[in-house]
């Protein structure tokens, strides 16, 4: 058997992109920073929309505005994305650095497509122009229902924006989204119990992250 530090080499010889994903509440930030401390230097954090200059314009567009429709929010999302990919998120994986990225393609599925009643198959024609064709090489999805979530929100007072602040019924459709995500690709998506302690959630991730290493 291969010791881990050979196979973490071959595993990186084209880096390694890892997704977090989860409804509103669910802890992605704070895991993916702990996951990127955790896994040392050669890691680029970075968060969907967003992480390109041009991508956080969008982005704040995105968070702030409360006309935008469920098509504009996809056709945002897919230019800030295909910027991101191409600027960013690609370099660093082609110089064998570990990409941790908060939000990515399962997000559009589970907001646009679930939440916003857009075509799946448009969705993911779309997510493979902006993409294209990179795919996440694992992808973590912290799994809490959204009341839960929520209540973590108000209780940590920080700023909502106007998905935080969309009816419960929509929230739970994302989560129903992520689910149906994890669901279609079990190899790739790893769905992670949101519901414990955030030291536990770390742990989980990184188990997960070390049995991808060793598949």
């Amino acid at each position: 058997m291969k010791p881990t530090s050979s196979i973490r080499k071959e595993k990186l010889k084209n880096g390694i992109f890892i997704t977090i994903e989860g409804v509103e509440g669910a802890g992605k930030t704070t895991q993916a920073q702990r996951l990127a401390a955790s896994l040392g230097p050669d890691v680029v954090l970075t968060r969907e929309p967003g992480g390109t200059l041009v991508a956080e314009g969008i982005r704040e567009l995105f968070l702030t505005s409360d006309r935008i429709t469920p098509m504009t929010e996809l056709l945002l999302m897919a230019a800030a994305r295909a910027q991101h990919v191409e600027e960013l998120i690609r370099p660093a994986l082609e110089t064998n650095q570990i990409v941790i990225c908060d939000r990515f393609i399962d997000a559009t599925v589970a907001y646009q497509g679930y939440r916003g009643g857009i075509d799946l198959d448009l969705i993911h024609q779309l997510n493979h122009v902006a993409t294209g064709g990179l795919t996440p090489d694992i992808t973590f999805i912290l799994d809490l229902p959204p009341e839960i979530g929520l209540k973590r929100q108000q209780r940590g007072e920080t700023h909502r924006n106007r998905l935080d602040r969309e009816p419960l019924d929509l929230h739970r459709k994302v989560r129903e989204g992520y689910l149906s995500a994890a669901k279609a690709d079990p190899d790739r998506v790893k769905l992670i119990d949101a519901t414990q302690a955030p030291d536990a959630v770390h742990a989980a991730l990184l188990a997960e992250y070390h049995k991808y290493l060793s598949g």
